[in-house]
């Protein structure tokens, strides 16, 4: 299993960034797809996650709700986190997962996820 983000970058305040996350060697509609990040310093924290399937389940960690939203396409085995109104605080390597057996009430958690991406940083300047 691979899963390759991609889209960081360094932008400004206020701008926003599309970043994209291309898996293979799974069954990608089967797999619960999340977005964590963790900047210098700090642990990993949740930022969002769609659920398996047709992705009818969505959360957002509150710091980010408002301003990103994640999405996939099945097709394409791919997830896609689109991040608006970005903040400094926002800036982090951002990493994507999958998880195959992650029931709703732990989607949040990264002990629930099965495979990682290797990272894309997200550098926001005040």
């Amino acid at each position: 299993v691979q899963l390759q983000a991609s889209g960081g970058g360094l932008v400004q305040a206020g701008d926003s960034l599309r970043l994209s996350c291309e898996a293979s060697g799974l069954t990608f509609r089967s797999y619960t797809m999340g977005w964590f990040r963790q900047a210098p310093g700090k642990e990993r924290e949740f930022v969002a996650a769609i659920f398996r399937g047709g992705g009818s389940s969505i959360a957002y960690a509150e710091s980010v709700k408002g301003r990103f939203a994640v999405s996939r396409d099945n097709g394409k085995n791919t997830v896609a986190l689109l991040m608006n109104s970005l903040k400094p605080e926002d800036t982090a390597v951002y990493f994507c997962a999958a998880g195959r057996s992650i029931i709703l009430s732990s989607m949040r958690r990264d002990q629930a996820y099965d495979w990682w991406g290797q990272g894309t940083q997200v550098t926001v300047s005040s």
